[in-house]
């Protein structure tokens, strides 16, 4: 893995200045939270156009998915339909992890395999075993469990679907146990978050500290497991053998390394748990981490992005800090 951080110091303090600004002027200390559905004026108005989250609580508790969905009504409805399901050693899928065999770090995505729903819920009980998550990000609510789909109030988005003026790209289901956490990363998607069983439990950070995050590019990898029932960690060339390279945020917000990375501790960090029938605005580019309670199920709506001026200001923060940006 090798570090490409090398912003002039005199422009991090400017940058330093802009966060400071943009804490004291619009931020805020906390997300806001709300007890009724914005209309799509007042969305957009307060949130889309400020790139600010929104929390809106007990919104889903009217659903059918709010009332039914849990385990035996999945067994029910799906119980012998093949399912796509992400396997990790550690609950760490697409994330940093170290190989024993090596010595260094990768950034390691899971395992997938298939199995049944019923299988799929047993697995998620077995505390001792591989951690299994419910997160392919295809729209897989759709393609993969149309039996479900009627059970979402769809109408409860129409404020976004107003406000964004299109159709989500995709609607993803996720389910998994309590050990499944995703790590810290962005999104190029307005998302709209909801909550169904259980609970999540987000770090949110705004795009206006991208200086503060640090980042290490890494090898790719993916868990395998090998003929003696043990998952490694493969690390992934391409046709040429060269080494697939990503950057990635190096730092864990749960045991942040202040040591290494003295400057994210500037970083304008929001904890927000989500509640089952709680839905979360989660604007573009924001970055977050993710940890849920277990057997939590969640659908989200993914918007694409508005590729605008304040896109065109993030990458070029994000080159002046050094890192490595996707074209």
């Amino acid at each position: 893995m090798t570090s490409k951080f090398n912003l002039d110091p005199k422009l991090f303090e400017e940058f330093n200045k802009m966060s400071m600004e943009a804490s004291e002027i619009f931020l805020g200390s906390k997300i806001v939270e709300r007890f009724d559905m914005p209309t799509s004026l007042e969305f957009i108005r307060n949130h889309v156009s400020k790139n600010l989250p929104l929390v809106i609580r007990n919104a889903l508790t009217e659903t059918t998915a709010f009332k039914k969905w849990n385990s035996k009504y999945l067994r029910k409805m799906i119980p012998e339909k093949d399912v796509n399901v992400a396997i990790t050693p550690n609950g760490y899928a697409d994330g940093i992890a170290k190989n024993s065999r090596d010595g260094k770090e990768y950034f390691v995505m899971p395992e997938e395999a298939t199995m049944t729903m019923s299988d799929f819920l047993d697995a998620l009980d077995d505390k001792k075993g591989p951690v299994h998550y419910i997160q392919r990000q295809n729209s897989n609510l759709t393609e993969d469990f149309p039996e479900l789909v009627d059970d979402l109030d769809y109408s409860l988005i129409n404020f976004a679907k107003e406000a964004f003026d299109k159709e989500p790209d995709a609607i993803n289901f996720w389910m998994g146990d309590s050990r499944a956490v995703s790590s810290m990363h962005k999104d190029p998607y307005e998302n709209i978050y909801c909550v169904i069983s259980g609970f999540k439990d987000f770090i949110l950070i705004p795009p206006v500290d991208v200086h503060l995050i640090p980042r290490l590019t890494y090898q790719s990898a993916i868990y395998e497991t090998d003929d003696d029932g043990v998952m490694r960690i493969k690390p992934l060339f391409d046709d040429c053998q060269k080494p697939i390279m990503i950057d990635w945020v190096s730092i864990d917000p749960l045991s942040p390394d202040l040591k290494k990375y003295p400057h994210y501790q500037k970083a304008n960090v929001h904890r927000v748990r989500i509640n089952a029938g709680d839905i979360l605005y989660l604007p573009t580019l924001w970055y977050h981490h993710v940890q849920q309670s277990h057997k939590c199920i969640a659908v989200n709506y993914w918007f694409d992005m508005e590729y605008d001026s304040r896109y065109c200001l993030f990458k070029m923060m994000e080159r002046l800090c050094g890192y490595q940006v996707d074209e």
